[in-house]
């Protein structure tokens, strides 16, 4: 499978990301958690919807750095994808 031309080559700054740089066991049990997660059929759901809205919006696939991204009001809008990647991360 071919690697993600839009994915972030250097690693993260982040108070977290530093910290699973360093912590190989934990950074182990992250991903098993992640992985686990990631395969409910909840979110594949979720993953297949924001998917269809992309190819119906035309933004899929084509790398123009946009994305749908969710308001506040339950709307789908374009929003670059960096913006909407990174939206909440670390706020727990």
């Amino acid at each position: 499978m071919a690697r993600n031309s839009l994915a972030g080559k250097s690693t993260g700054k982040s108070k977290s990301a530093k910290y699973y740089a360093k912590n190989k066991k934990s950074r182990k049990k992250k991903n098993e958690y992640d992985k686990e997660y990631s395969s409910t059929e909840k979110r594949k759901k979720y993953r297949a919807s924001l998917n269809k809205a992309n190819k119906k919006a035309k933004t899929y696939g084509n790398k123009d750095g946009k994305d749908m991204s969710h308001t506040k009001k339950g709307k789908l809008v374009k929003e670059k994808q960096s913006k909407n990647r990174a939206r909440n991360r670390g706020k727990k």
